[in-house]
């Protein structure tokens, strides 16, 4: 029984490397579509979310039944509940990168934001999915330096998301009122993107180390 349980917790783990590394391909896919205005591209993302959230489900159910049967403690317990969390945080963000998308798709054939801002949302593009490869690679690793970098990351996405409502606010912006609202919109889904990156960060520095790191996503 012992070794059945301790192969359900590696399956537990090996699943969440699974979805996070289709996260990881959605972001990208969703922050090239939203920067090149690629509809094809958008549609394909907004398509394939459906399976980031059937793994994030079937992770849960088996997460659920190991507490149920197997009632775990100590750090084998943490293992579990903490992959039901990071499973949410996931599937959060393949819906994120799904958003992204969807305002590609909408404006196509336009941009989504105007020339002022594309520079901007490039730079918080890249930042998201450099997030979302670390995501895969803490999962794999639960290496705590790994943790720590995002959780930079993430502070330069909150910068360049703050510049954009001083952008649009600022009383030089032309756009008109789609445009500030789209760039809201999109600014907003970049920044809780990498928020649910660092969540998943604080999980895994708890399981490798045993100490809740106190902050704020």
């Amino acid at each position: 029984m012992r070794e059945v349980f301790q192969e359900q917790l590696t399956d537990v783990r090996e699943r969440l490397v699974t979805i996070a590394e289709l996260v990881a391909v959605s972001i990208e896919r969703a922050t090239a579509a939203f920067n090149d205005s690629d509809v094809s591209l958008a549609e394909q993302v907004i398509a394939d979310d459906h399976q980031i959230d059937e793994l994030a489900l079937g992770l849960d159910e088996l997460a659920i039944n190991i507490l149920a049967r197997q009632q775990p403690v100590a750090r084998d317990l943490r293992i579990v509940v903490s992959a039901l969390r990071i499973s949410a945080s996931l599937e959060r963000m393949g819906d994120l990168s799904s958003h992204i998308a969807q305002l590609a798709r909408y404006r196509f054939p336009d941009k989504v934001v105007p020339k002022s801002l594309r520079s901007t949302f490039a730079e918080m593009g890249r930042l998201d999915v450099s997030l979302a490869r670390k995501v895969v690679e803490l999962l794999r690793t639960e290496d705590v330096e790994l943790a720590e970098q995002i959780r930079t990351e993430d502070d330069s996405v909150d910068e360049l998301h703050l510049s954009v409502f001083d952008k649009v606010l600022g009383e030089t912006w032309k756009g008109a009122a789609v445009d500030t609202v789209d760039a809201t919109l999109a600014s907003r889904y970049h920044e809780r993107f990498a928020d649910h990156a660092v969540s998943i960060a604080k999980k895994v520095q708890y399981l490798a180390t045993g100490d809740w790191v106190v902050a704020s996503v």
